[in-house]
């Protein structure tokens, strides 16, 4: 059995292991601390090394993401670090990357286009995938969890593996 990982970046994402079946094992809030500029919160690179050698992944599949339109300087800043820690760490472990657009998982995954509901819907529908760990996704913060286990469950989707 292969692991593989889905990860949702930015420092309220998150880290889901699934086997290659599409069966999820663990998720993982992304390890952020608030030792970044002026204490911003920030993903810490060594617990995410330690979340990634314990998964025995052998590949990730990530969102790809960009500065959003209306963001200011310090939170694309932000968000650009998170990603480069998340890749960096990735390579670092040899863990393959293949980046999932947004709407391209999400077109994978049945989540309907845009921002409204967005973040419920992937709640749904990962409690609708995986109800045995429906605890996992209950809380309105639980949204970068759904969205991790969602980008796998797409880029297995993708590969032809579980849907």
């Amino acid at each position: 059995m292969k692991t593989i990982l889905g990860i949702d970046i930015g420092n309220r994402g998150a880290i889901a292991v699934l086997t290659d079946a599409g069966e999820l094992l663990s998720v993982h809030d992304m390890p952020c601390l608030e030792d970044g500029p002026k204490g911003r919160r920030a993903v810490n690179a060594p617990l995410l090394a330690s979340i990634t050698y314990a998964s025995h992944a052998s590949l990730a599949y990530v969102e790809h993401v960009a500065a959003r339109p209306g963001e200011g300087p310090t939170g694309a800043f932000a968000f650009g670090r998170a990603r480069g820690v998340v890749e960096g760490v990735l390579a670092a472990c040899g863990l393959p990357i293949a980046f999932l657009a947004p709407s391209t998982w999400k077109r994978a995954v049945g989540i309907p286009p845009g921002k409204d509901g967005a973040k419920d819907a992937a709640r749904s529908e990962a409690i609708r995938r995986w109800p045995g760990h429906a605890e996992m996704f209950a809380r309105v913060k639980d949204d970068g969890r759904a969205e991790a286990a969602l980008i796998a469950a797409a880029g297995l989707a993708r590969k032809g593996g579980a849907p």
